[in-house]
């Protein structure tokens, strides 16, 4: 779930028959495979920062190759977790 400043800024996106269907098939995706990060950590950035206090917002993809590396920020992984190689 997302704060409400974030939501109430993406509600009307949420609504579209795209992003519908791109919430079926993600969801599909972690039903039937192992994806990363875990699906509490989708959005992760957003909840951790207010939308009235954010300047840039990155989207990135990077493969992670292996459990706990992916954690929900782009190129980043926890603490004490080897980085990945890409």
């Amino acid at each position: 779930m997302l704060p409400s400043d974030w939501h109430d800024v993406l509600e009307e996106e949420f609504e579209k028959d795209y992003f519908k269907k791109l919430v079926k098939k993600v969801t599909s995706e972690y039903e039937k495979h192992t994806c990363y990060p875990p699906l509490g950590h989708v959005f992760h950035a957003l909840r951790l920062t207010p939308y009235n206090k954010t300047k840039v917002l990155l989207l990135g993809q990077d493969p992670y190759h292996n459990p706990d590396q992916a954690m929900g920020l782009a190129f980043s992984v926890n603490k004490g977790v080897k980085i990945p190689p890409s």
